[in-house]
């Protein structure tokens, strides 16, 4: 395999653990704390995990360890999308199981939850490993997004595992995956099957947090490469002088990797997603605060700027949720022949005229063109608007220009405006892990195998105190249930992980608003370059923006 000079270097990288477990596994301990319970429908939720539900948190210690002496034999699964730092939690499990006992065993099921109901399987050895130590991505054994959630899969998962002997399996996934993993802990207690569950934290949204987890592993690096994208666009529009950027960037259920590059970058606008639901903001009043910006700016003579954009920020505009409801029915069974059979986009516009109430249709005529028929041409298996393949960054600039247009006509804007448009990415999920995630996610890894080697059952690993140098770290585990409530989905009551949203009373967002007035007129970005590897460790090891605000 040829390799780069970056990642030959990488791999002599040794991460580093919290402090209390580095003394080795023979002298790692358990601290138990308090009972826990769900974060609502304590009830409901109690009933559906009689077996998982109420365990108590728990903290790793240096003493004597009470850990199990048997042979281990553990599963490791790969859920959902890529997020840099997943072979570490990989290599961190394999290293601290073989530490414990040569004899124990390490099987990574391929391409996601699908390899353990296919027995699709490689059983990790050193020089397997080796080739994946911080680096990105999940090629180590693929990723995949089957759900574990019906009974008939759980009994050919735990078949798989008597077949194999396995004691645990470790489901690495984000909110989704690890909702599974809680669901396969049930199952595999209520049954007596001796398979312990544990999840790891992963998504690159920055979702998956809350009181006890501090961060999900990949946001850090995910943000970081965005950053330096974004302030890379920054300089050359400082440069050019004449071009206003429209950046889209992930994240579709919150805004955190929006809020956190603009924390990085210090762009002229960054619209926050939980802000626009909370203001309930208008399309055109969300054009309109951008369009103060380029105004203000074209005063000064600055006809240029960057906008972040996130990329699930229409759907926490009222009206245009309303639009989208009504297109779902509009075109609901037989009327989407009718529709689609239609011959030129005129006569399907006239449809279109014609179903929606008065006040939709007035917000989907301010729509482009374009913007209007991609509501249109891409639906899901259920015949419903995708929403996620609307380009919010074209939508935004094209209503500005609209606004500007206006402006110009009544001799309130003078300037020159020239969009240009992004989308970051699939470029931050399988970057090379920075120090901060390659530490987080072996001591994930390492942590998860001290739990299973305890005898736990449905918990996540925790590693906690992140703001802190790596040997303040705390590490642990939480009762998955703890972070569960019940949502809606698809008609059906179900008990799924709580979304972490921005905060809108938290110090990071309440940080950014004190200064984004002054950002929206002056040029006062910030340039955070590439991620560094080597050097001081004020800028190695540095955390995210958010997480420093946050620990403050």
């Amino acid at each position: 395999m040829t390799i780069s000079p970056l990642q030959k270097a990488r791999y002599q990288y040794e991460p580093k653990l919290p402090g209390m477990l580095r003394s080795g596994v023979d002298k790692i301990a358990v601290k138990e704390g308090e009972p826990t319970q769900s974060v609502a429908d304590q009830e409901t939720i109690k009933s559906l995990f009689p077996n998982t539900y109420g365990k108590n948190e728990i903290t790793f210690v240096e003493g004597e360890s009470t850990a199990s002496p048997d042979k281990q034999v553990v599963g490791v699964i790969l859920s959902g999308g890529q997020a840099p730092g997943g072979h570490n939690v990989i290599c961190g499990l394999y290293d601290a199981l073989k530490a414990a006992s040569p004899e124990n065993v390490l099987i990574g099921f391929k391409n996601g939850p699908s390899g353990l109901i296919d027995d699709d399987f490689v059983v990790f050895d050193d020089e397997f490993i080796d080739k994946y130590r911080n680096t990105g991505g999940f090629d180590i054994i693929g990723s995949g997004r089957t759900k574990l959630e019906t009974e008939e899969q759980f009994k050919v998962a735990a078949d798989v595992a008597k077949k194999h002997g396995m004691n645990a399996i470790v489901i690495i996934g984000g909110d989704d995956s690890n909702t599974n993993a809680a669901v396969l802990a049930e199952y595999m207690a209520a049954h007596d099957t001796g398979v312990q569950v544990i999840g790891a934290p992963k998504t690159i949204d920055g979702d998956l947090k809350n009181d006890d987890i501090e961060a999900s592993f990949g946001f850090d690096t995910a943000t970081k490469t965005y950053a330096e994208l974004i302030g890379n666009i920054e300089r050359d529009a400082n440069s050019a002088k004449k071009y206003w950027h429209f950046i889209k960037v992930m994240g579709r259920s919150a805004s955190h990797v929006a809020l956190e590059a603009a924390l990085q970058t210090q762009p002229n606008i960054c619209l926050i997603s939980e802000e626009v639901a909370a203001k309930k903001m208008s399309l055109s009043q969300i054009a309109d605060y951008i369009a103060d910006s380029v105004e203000k700016r074209a005063a000064n003579g600055d006809n240029f700027g960057v906008a972040i954009i996130p990329e699930g920020v229409v759907e926490f505009v009222p009206e245009f949720s309303a639009l989208i409801a009504e297109i779902n029915e509009l075109l609901a069974g037989a009327k989407a022949d009718e529709f689609n059979a239609l011959p030129t986009w005129k006569e399907k516009y006239e449809f279109i005229k014609n179903g929606l109430t008065k006040e939709s249709f007035e917000v989907f005529d301010i729509l482009p063109e374009n913007i209007q028929q991609q509501l249109f041409l891409e639906r899901d298996p259920h015949g419903n608007v995708q929403v996620s393949l609307i380009e919010s960054e074209k939508l935004f600039s094209a209503l500005v220009a609209n606004k500007l247009k206006e402006r110009k006509e009544k001799g309130t804007y003078k300037g020159k405006f020239s969009p240009l448009h992004h989308f970051f990415g699939y470029e931050g999920r399988c970057a090379f892990p920075s120090n901060f995630d390659a530490d987080y996610c072996y001591s994930l890894g390492y942590n998860a195998a001290l739990l299973i080697q305890n005898g736990f059952t449905g918990y996540l690993s925790k590693i906690s105190n992140l703001s802190k140098p790596a040997a303040e770290w705390v590490a642990g585990g939480m009762p998955i249930t703890k972070m569960m409530n019940i949502e809606r989905r698809h008609g059906e009551d179900k008990p799924v992980i709580r979304k972490a949203l921005v905060e809108l009373d938290g110090k990071p967002f309440q940080f950014f608003a004190d200064n984004r007035d002054n950002w929206a007129v002056e040029t006062a970005y910030l340039y955070p370059g590439a991620i560094q590897y080597y050097g001081p460790e004020e800028v190695c090891d540095l955390t995210t923006k958010t997480l420093k605000l946050e620990q403050e």
